[in-house]
């Protein structure tokens, strides 16, 4: 998750034990990565039509796990799962969290979005 972790104001916890990587931007998580029976599993946060879009069109993407599934996806591995498409979801996410941010709080200048196909 170098992505995620090379995002300004990006802080690396264990919050829910060592199983469990969460990543916050100023205090608010935007990124989970977990293994869920022996499956690696990345969930992040993503806009309503969009996140159903993504379920329509991949098997890799289903409702967030333990998460408000509106909101929410998980990510799981196998074809067409790319480094870039990842690397898109996680930086999606965290521009989405930093919206929801105070204005003086916001690390950086909400910007475009970085929406995979």
């Amino acid at each position: 998750m170098e992505v995620a972790a090379g995002l300004p104001a990006v802080t690396h916890e264990h919050p829910f034990g060592p199983d469990w990587e969460v990543f916050k931007v100023v205090g608010k998580v935007f990124l989970l990565v977990t293994e869920v029976p022996g499956e690696p599993i990345v969930v992040l946060k993503a806009e309503p039509e969009h996140s159903e879009a993504l379920r329509q069109e991949r098997d890799t993407v289903t409702p967030g796990y333990h998460m408000n599934k509106e909101h929410w996806i998980t990510l799981h591995g196998g074809a067409g799962v790319t480094e870039a498409f990842v690397g898109d979801l996680v930086r999606n996410s965290y521009e989405l969290v930093v919206e929801t941010l105070p204005q003086g709080r916001r690390p950086v200048r909400s910007g475009r979005r970085h929406r995979p196909d």
